[in-house]
């Protein structure tokens, strides 16, 4: 029985630790929460912060295990690629995981190798001249992070007057306290899922998204198939899998979100080594696609075969449970009730009692509705009904 490490063990993870039990594979977790859900499923666990490299290594050097992966988050991506690299076992490198950690370093790679339609990219630090730095830019421009996820502490500035706050809050969101500044793209965004196995890029789907309006920039839901002419969807898939090589990505899921323009200008915007979150693992890839992601991933983790094939596509649309207002949850919906009368699958941590906070990054996010149907439209309509119907209870 092959062991298999996963790096988080959090609502996400959760769902990768109980596939990977289910295919018979005995699974270890860590995470720095001694009460993480996905403890509850793997045969073993170690509270570890994810992103100590060292004790996770001495945790898996003493478990002898056989592969380890993250998902759903980009704090366990280098300390994967670390143990990975340090106990010669399949996995992304160490120095293509720290490039990926730096949106600057990647927006430059993709610059260079003129992978997509990129433009500006400047690198901000408390050293940065932003006095000199305003005069330079080409207005409005996007601040973000330069690492980290969930769009936490990304802004739009339309002017020089707005750059020093945007950039202050962008470096106080950062780890590593950078920022990254990028032209402002005017197009709708959407998602791309790849696979990397052995060294080859396959790009499984691009995703419809739905994001909150400005300054927030946060996720709301996705969708499988996107609204792409062919032509345009085979050059998002072109740019995907020109980006992974071109960052040296040699191994297991990447993430991208991109923002495409109404006359087909592609723009990678962030670019994650590891699965997507919010459902996009064990729900949009397989619904949409028929490709089972997680069980695929999980092999590749373990050096067993990989197989891509679709067991059929469908159409799959996502709403997260995110709501418009600040509240106290004083009573539930019958959420089996709403599953029955509309076919779909709800995923919740809601309690009564529990505080709702405005929608403003994923972190203020109660959960997922997940809707099939005969087409995307009718996929979509569905989870916006039954968000509408759980959002009316919450607030009655």
């Amino acid at each position: 029985m092959k062991k298999v490490l996963v790096i988080g063990a959090g609502f996400l993870q959760a769902f990768v630790i109980r596939r990977a039990k289910e295919m018979g594979y005995e699974v270890l977790a860590v995470d720095a929460n001694p009460n993480a859900e996905g403890f509850l499923y793997a045969d073993s666990h170690a509270v570890i912060n994810i992103v100590d490299e060292k004790a996770c290594l001495a945790y898996a050097k003493e478990q002898k295990i056989d592969g380890v992966l993250t998902a759903a988050t980009d704090y366990g991506v280098l300390t994967a690629a670390y143990i990975a690299e340090q106990m010669g076992l399949p996995g992304l490198h160490y120095e293509a995981a720290k490039r990926i950690k730096n949106k600057y370093l990647i927006r430059k790679c993709l610059f260079e190798h003129r992978v997509d339609d990129t433009e500006q990219a400047y690198e901000v630090t408390a050293e940065t001249d932003l006095g000199a730095l305003k005069a330079q830019l080409q207005y409005p421009v996007m601040v973000k992070p330069c690492d980290g996820s969930g769009s936490r502490g990304a802004n739009r500035v339309d002017s020089a007057d707005e750059l020093e706050n945007a950039c202050s809050i962008a470096m106080d969101a950062s780890i590593t306290h950078r920022a990254e500044i990028e032209t402002f793209i005017f197009g709708r965004e959407y998602g791309a899922e790849s696979l990397v196995v052995n060294g080859e890029p396959h790009v499984m789907a691009i995703m419809q998204k739905w994001m909150t309006e400005p300054p927030y920039y946060a996720e709301l839901g996705h969708a499988i198939p996107s609204d792409l002419s062919p032509e345009v969807e085979a050059r998002a898939k072109a740019c995907v899998k020109n980006a992974i090589k071109a960052l040296g990505i040699n191994f297991g899921s990447v993430n991208m979100d991109m923002l495409i323009t109404k006359d087909g200008k592609v723009y990678i915007i962030d670019i994650g080594a590891r699965m997507g979150g919010n459902m996009i693992g064990p729900c949009i890839i397989p619904y949409g696609t028929g490709i089972d992601y997680v069980s695929n991933m999980l092999r590749n983790a373990v050096g067993d075969p990989v197989d891509l094939s679709s067991a059929g596509a469908g159409a799959v649309a996502t709403r997260l449970l995110a709501f418009p207002a600040d509240t106290t949850i004083h009573s539930l919906p019958n959420f089996d009730a709403l599953e029955q009368e509309y076919g779909v699958e709800i995923y919740h941590h809601m309690k009564v009692g529990d505080e709702i906070h405005r929608y403003r990054t994923n972190l203020d996010g109660f959960g997922y509705i997940v809707a099939r149907g005969a087409r995307v439209e009718d996929a979509i309509a569905t989870a916006e009904t039954v968000l509408e119907k759980i959002t009316k209870k919450l607030f009655a």
